[in-house]
C-alpha cells in the first residue's frame, strides 16, 4: 500500500516555515495510524544548512521531538528499512538525489515505502518521489548518478508551480519550460503543484489538498485542472 504526502513547499505566503503543513502532516499520520511513530528525517537537500541545523529547524517547526535525522544512525540502510514514517526535506533536488545515490539508499527507500512506510516530502523531497527529477526548478549544482528518482508516483512533479510570467522577466514561463519537457518526452505527464498545496497519494489514487488546485500537463501541452479535495486515478 502506498501512502504519500507530497507538499509543494515548506512555506505558504507569510505563514512561516512548515506552519501551513502541520495540519496536513498530522492528518496524514493519523490516517496512517502513525501519530506516535518515530519519524526518520532525510536532510540531504539542505545545502545551505548542515544536517544538525536542518533537523533542529524541522523538529521545532513541526513541534515534534520524535523526528530523528538519518545522519544520527550508524547504518543508514537499516534505519530506512526499519522506518515506519519517512520525512524528506526540501532544498536542492540534485544534491538530494546525488546523496541518495552516493550512499546507495535510493532503492531501499523506494522498497520501504512500497512495503508500507508512510512518506512525507516537500519541494525537493516531493520531486524525488516522482519518476525523475527532470521537472525540478533547481540548478544542477551537482551531477547525480542518474536523473531517475524513486518512481513511487509514476509521473513527473513540478513543485512551486507559478503560472505565467513575472513582470519584467523575459525568460521562459514555467508553462513554457514544462512544454519543452513534454516535447522532448511526449509520453509523460506532469503534476504541477502550486504553493500551499499537496498531493495525497493512496495506492493508485491522488487527492488534492491545500489552498490551490493542481494542474496536470500532457503532450501537446494540454492542461487539466485537478480540484481541491477531489480524488483522481492517476
Amino acid at each position: 500500500m502506498l501512502n504519500l504526502l507530497l507538499l509543494s513547499s515548506s512555506s505558504y505566503q507569510n505563514t512561516g516555515y512548515l506552519t501551513h503543513a502541520k495540519t496536513y502532516i498530522q492528518d496524514f499520520l493519523k490516517e496512517c495510524d502513525s501519530l506516535n511513530e518515530e519519524i526518520l528525517f532525510i536532510p540531504y537537500a539542505g545545502v545551505r544548512r548542515n544536517n544538525d541545523e536542518y533537523e533542529k529547524k524541522v523538529k521545532e517547526s513541526l513541534n515534534q521531538e520524535n523526528i530523528v535525522s538519518i545522519h544520527r544512525y550508524n547504518h543508514s540502510k537499516e534505519a530506512i528499512l526499519k522506518a515506519k514514517v519517512i520525512l524528506v526535506g526540501g532544498g536542492n533536488t540534485f544534491m538530494l538525489l546525488s546523496k541518495l545515490y552516493e550512499y546507495d539508499l535510493l532503492d531501499c527507500l523506494a522498497q520501504r515505502v512500497k512495503e508500507g512506510a508512510c512518506y512525507i516530502g516537500w519541494s525537493a523531497g516531493s520531486n524525488i518521489a516522482g519518476k525523475s527529477i527532470k521537472t525540478t526548478n533547481d540548478m544542477p549544482i551537482i551531477m547525480p548518478q542518474s536523473f531517475n528518482a524513486l518512481n513511487l508516483f509514476p509521473h513527473q512533479i513540478n513543485p512551486h508551480f507559478i503560472s505565467g510570467k513575472i513582470q519584467g522577466h523575459n525568460g521562459e514561463s514555467r508553462e513554457e519550460r514544462l512544454e519543452e519537457f513534454l516535447i522532448a518526452n511526449p509520453q509523460e505527464k506532469i503534476y504541477a503543484i502550486p504553493e500551499g498545496s499537496a498531493l495525497r497519494i493512496k495506492d493508485d489514487k491522488v487527492k488534492i489538498i491545500g489552498h490551490n488546485p493542481v494542474l496536470k500537463f500532457e503532450h501537446p501541452m494540454k492542461s487539466t485542472t485537478l480540484e481541491l479535495n477531489q480524488e483522481y486515478p492517476y
